[in-house]
């Protein structure tokens, strides 16, 4: 593929996939306000940008198979989790901005452990073992079977947890 076709293609996903996600909170505070017809708007949106950046990814030919999927992800929560964190980390306490350095390395904590929940599949694909998943809705940290008391990053109480699977 052209490489500046392949660059376009990559900043065309990664653009839909910033503006789902975005509308996806606006949808939540339209909700919140009580305006239920801007918030399914929004939703509704979402998921078209959703769809482009499905079509860009799949353009792209980056979905590949499971088990590459797999390590292309772990990789990638290393990578965010050990350079672009700890760079943020550095950068927030150099300005004195505290919430955004608390942000940036809760982040960074969670992303670990996502690297370890991905190496953990990766050792195990041929398993039919089925897992229950927890997850802080405040910083995002996945436990996996039990739902701890309190959250290991952010210290949230168990009620602060939503179960996945």
């Amino acid at each position: 593929m052209d490489e500046k076709i392949r660059r376009a293609l990559h900043q065309a996903y990664e653009g839909e996939a910033k503006a789902a996600l975005r509308l996806k909170v606006y949808a939540d505070q339209a909700d919140k306000e009580g305006y239920p017809q801007i918030a399914k708007l929004f939703r509704v949106m979402g998921l078209s940008e959703e769809i482009h950046g499905i079509r860009a990814l799949r353009t792209l030919r980056d979905i590949l198979s499971t088990e590459e999927n797999l390590s292309a992800a772990f990789e990638s929560e290393q990578q965010i989790a050990q350079v672009a964190y700890d760079q943020f980390i550095k950068e927030a306490l150099e300005v004195g901005d505290k919430a955004a350095a608390l942000h940036f390395t809760q982040s960074r904590d969670v992303e670990e452990t996502h690297a370890k929940l991905y190496k953990a599949a990766l050792n195990d694909m041929a398993s039919d073992q089925e897992s229950t998943y927890y997850v802080c809705t405040i910083c995002g940290y996945i436990a996996d079977g039990a739902l701890p008391d309190a959250c290991p990053v952010c210290g949230a109480k168990k009620e602060r947890f939503i179960q996945y699977g």
